[in-house]
């Protein structure tokens, strides 16, 4: 579904990716690991048309993606940033209203299926997002993007901050809407999680992908165990 070839992103004189290729099969979860600063973030805005490339393509369904941000959402692509950024003045309900302007059904349809999903938000439906838990913070940024009923979702470090009660309801609800049929690129610095929820991880260091396989082989990897795993 999507294939990065080769692309390359600096920040004036700094280099934070260099040729760096990655696929996502349809209906897989595949994972990006690795420390701060190694250039998850830059990948996944890159994807996103939030950061521009010096070098490389992306290309979705067959097709180069375009540049634009909001191009790429209609392509059916969506992002959950790091730090989940929901508008903190706004209600739970007027979060997912933000996110619903590529909605083909019903907005009351798919709001109810949000909160079927996650009823704690239904809860708090008129509640200021501001107001809300991290975890219920991060479950509305998800909602949000799934407004627009994405094809292809990316989750940056959706973990973080998060207690480790959350962060595995969190990794449930992933697995569940992969479970639906979306496809997902989830970038994780939590390891451990990453590679227990995913189909194919790569390892980003400093710019570079340094490692790549089936998940599973990567989880009993000595090599990775040692550097990510604290085994």
């Amino acid at each position: 579904m999507l294939e990065v070839k080769n692309i390359s992103v600096s920040y004036g004189h700094i280099d934070a990716l260099h040729n760096v290729s990655i696929q996502v099969p349809t209906g897989k979860i595949v994972s990006v690991i690795g420390a701060n600063g190694a250039g998850k973030t830059s990948l996944v805005n890159t994807i996103s048309g939030l950061v521009r490339q010096s070098s490389g393509e992306i290309v979705f369904n067959g097709e180069v993606l375009p540049k634009a941000s909001h191009k790429i959402v209609a392509k059916g692509v969506v992002q959950v940033p790091e730090g989940r950024k929901v508008f903190a003045g706004l209600t739970v309900q007027e979060n997912l209203i933000m996110g619903s302007s590529k909605l083909k059904k019903p907005f009351k349809e798919k709001e109810a299926e949000i909160y079927e999903m996650f009823p704690i938000l239904g809860q708090r439906r008129n509640q200021q997002a501001g107001t809300l838990s991290g975890g219920e913070q991060q479950m509305l940024a998800i909602g949000r993007a799934l407004m627009s009923e994405p094809e292809f979702i990316m989750l940056d470090e959706p973990s973080m901050g998060l207690a480790p009660v959350i962060v595995k309801q969190v990794f449930r609800i992933i697995k569940q809407i992969n479970a639906a049929g979306t496809t997902i690129l989830l970038i994780e610095q939590n390891a451990r999680q990453a590679l227990g929820i995913s189909d194919y991880t790569y390892v980003l260091e400093n710019g570079h992908i340094t490692l790549e396989g089936a998940s599973a082989d990567l989880l009993a990897d000595p090599a990775v165990q040692k550097a990510y795993l604290g085994d």
